[in-house]
């Protein structure tokens, strides 16, 4: 049976562990049909991954992963079908960017004063493209024995009241909207069950979002249970978003989240991919009922 489209993956463009070939040659041979790249905050690994998929005969979706701040919390925007050659959108990735190689050096120097010293050095050394995030400290952390897993990391080092926390300094909303719109694509929200919101605060987001230009919900995605793609599939059909299906896969060394291997969107769900001229796909909604 062909898998529905996986529109949220990571490549060593930003904090994923394949090269966006690797990534492509793996989303292939997984029977993934059409892949979006939706890295942090920059869009390096796109040609690349053109390339790759025009050999592998796999439609590649152009995207990127904007990282937000609303209501003083980090919030995730996907961005689909973009140009990644507009003017408006590259200046505002390239702020984003900066303040990414600020935050990782101050991360660096926070982790010093409290005796892990060369933490810096040792995440950039894990960083096979120009972007350091807080998963390479994670990872480089976990090779140093300070934790048994970057979940561990996370929740002991890199978080509100733990010495690694930088707190973030995005887009705002509005401007993340808007350079995906300007850019020709469609924003959708991301992983939206990460975030720490309660149901009235998620429907003033989704609403804010909407107003803005927004047009999809991420519903189902690698860190969704089954009750909370069934929340989030209610919460995209009374919102009137569209809903989006992505794996956000980094690489292989975490199998609880594969390539080809996402369940269909749940009944009632109008795909973000419906209209899109260049797919023939599929069974559109079906697995949860």
């Amino acid at each position: 049976m062909p898998t529905i489209p996986d529109l949220h993956t990571h490549s060593t463009a930003s904090d994923g562990t394949l090269t966006p070939t690797e990534l492509i040659v793996r989303a292939g041979a997984a029977g993934v049909r059409v892949l979006a790249l939706t890295d942090h905050d920059n869009t390096d690994g796109l040609a690349e991954a053109a390339q790759a998929a025009d050999a592998q005969g796999l439609i590649l979706i152009p995207g990127v992963e904007i990282s937000v701040t609303w209501n003083a919390l980090t919030v995730h925007v996907v961005g689909l079908r973009l140009d990644p050659a507009n003017a408006q959108l590259q200046a505002g990735l390239a702020r984003l960017m900066a303040f990414r190689v600020w935050r990782a050096e101050e991360i660096g120097r926070r982790l010093a004063k409290h005796g892990i010293e060369d933490a810096y050095a040792g995440a950039r050394a894990l960083a096979r493209g120009r972007l350091v995030g807080r998963t390479h400290f994670a990872r480089f952390l976990v090779k140093q024995g300070r934790a048994a897993d970057t979940n561990e990391v996370f929740r002991h080092f890199l978080t509100r009241g733990n010495p690694g926390h930088v707190p973030g300094d995005w887009a705002s909303l509005e401007e993340a909207v808007g350079w995906i719109r300007g850019a020709g694509g469609l924003a959708v929200i991301a992983h939206p069950a990460r975030y720490d919101l309660t149901r009235a605060r998620m429907q003033r987001l989704l609403g804010e979002f909407r107003e803005l230009g927004g047009v999809g919900l991420e519903v189902v995605t690698g860190s969704h249970s089954r009750d909370e793609t069934l929340t989030f599939a209610r919460q995209a059909r009374e919102q009137h978003l569209r809903a989006s299906a992505g794996s956000d896969y980094h690489g292989p060394e975490n199998p609880w989240i594969e390539l080809g291997r996402l369940p269909s969107l749940p009944d009632g769900c109008v795909p973000i991919w419906r209209d899109w001229p260049e797919l023939v796909l599929q069974e559109p909604c079906a697995a949860y009922g």
